[in-house]
């Protein structure tokens, strides 16, 4: 696989030491996606992940009689999608792309074959994808709150 432009130095990629970085990029192909292109609906079937290099991508959740919320907007760098890596693998939000999205996507069954053969990868990838579920739980835990938590002002119940 080519590699045009420089690997970030920052998300997930960028995270890894160099030698977990190429490895994991040998299981990488290019993709390109134009803008408002549904990557992924919460409860579908979560087989692969990408890491955008340009654009932005946004994660939904589905708020019954609201429609979606963005909860988080992903840039270059950025990892897409946390789902496959934990059973059941289903997709806990949805994914848009916002503007036109280069990535990198990675079939997650070839992503959890090489972890498992290769604890010295798995366990700093591992590591850095549950970072992001950390902070994608913070970061949407905080949408929420800010769309229906109390409002200054607003009388008590």
């Amino acid at each position: 696989m080519s590699r045009p432009g420089p690997v970030p130095s920052t998300g997930l990629i960028g995270s890894l030491p160099p030698g977990h970085r190429e490895r994991l990029l040998t299981l990488a192909h290019e993709v390109d996606h134009p803008a408002l292109t549904r990557l992924f609906e919460e409860g579908g079937r979560a087989d692969r992940f990408w890491i955008v290099r340009t654009g932005t991508v946004a994660l939904d959740i589905h708020l019954p009689g609201h429609g979606p919320a963005v909860v988080e907007t992903i840039g270059a760098g950025g990892l897409v999608g946390w789902s496959w890596l934990c059973p059941p693998h289903e997709w806990h939000l949805g994914a848009e792309t916002r503007s036109q999205v280069e990535a990198w996507q990675f079939d997650a069954a070839e992503v959890r074959a090489m972890c498992a053969a290769h604890p010295e990868f798995g366990l700093p990838l591992v590591t850095l994808v549950a970072e992001t579920i950390g902070r994608r739980l913070r970061a949407t835990r905080t949408r929420l709150l800010d769309l229906y938590g109390p409002q200054p002002g607003a009388p008590s119940p």
